[in-house]
C-alpha cells in the first residue's frame, strides 16, 4: 500500500499506524482519540513487535493518515491480510449477508443510510471482506463483486 504522506513529514512509518489502528478497533475503539488512547494504553506491548521510534501517534495522526489512504486499495490490502490469517478450509461455510449501518443516514444532505454486503467464515468468525451496495439497488447487485474479491474456492456458500 502506497503511503500518501510527504517524506518529510513521516514521524511514524505507515505500517505502525495501521496496525495500532486495526488492533484499537478490533478491541471497541471508534474515534481517532479512541484508538490514540488504546495505543498509548498498549505501548509496551505494540513495542514488542513494532519499532514505534517516535512512540504512539496522535489521534490527528490517525485521522490525517486514514484521511488520505486509498480507500479501495486500503480495502484491497485489508482483505488479502484478513484472508491469510483466516485459514479457510475446503467446505467451510461463508455467509453472505447484507445490513444497514445505523446512523449513517444525512437526511439533510439527502444521503440514505449506507447498506453494506459481508462475507462471514464462520468456523472462525471472521468478516472475509464487503461491499457497499449501489444507491437504488440492492444486495443482489452487491454479491458477484464482494464474490469476485474473495479466494472462497472449496468452500460453501448458504443460499436462502
Amino acid at each position: 500500500m502506497e503511503d500518501p504522506r510527504i517524506d518529510r513529514c513521516k514521524r511514524h512509518s505507515l505500517l505502525d499506524i495501521i496496525t495500532i489502528a486495526i488492533c484499537a478497533v478490533i478491541c471497541g475503539a471508534d474515534t481517532w482519540v479512541h484508538v490514540a488512547m488504546f495505543g498509548r494504553s498498549k505501548e509496551e506491548w505494540f513495542r514488542t513487535f513494532l519499532d514505534l521510534p517516535n512512540g504512539i501517534p496522535s489521534h490527528d495522526t490517525f485521522g490525517n493518515v486514514f484521511a488520505r489512504l486509498d480507500p479501495e486499495g486500503f480495502q484491497e490490502c485489508f482483505m488479502e491480510w484478513s484472508q491469510g490469517v483466516a485459514e479457510l478450509l475446503p467446505g467451510e461455510v461463508v455467509a453472505i449477508d447484507g445490513k444497514t449501518v445505523r446512523r449513517s443516514h444525512d437526511r439533510n444532505a439527502g444521503k440514505r443510510a449506507l447498506h453494506l454486503v459481508s462475507a462471514r467464515a464462520s468456523a472462525n468468525t471472521l468478516t472475509l471482506g464487503q461491499v457497499q451496495t449501489e444507491e437504488k439497488s440492492n444486495e443482489i447487485t452487491a454479491i458477484p463483486r464482494l464474490l469476485e474479491m474473495l479466494e472462497l474456492n472449496g468452500c460453501l456458500l448458504p443460499v436462502n
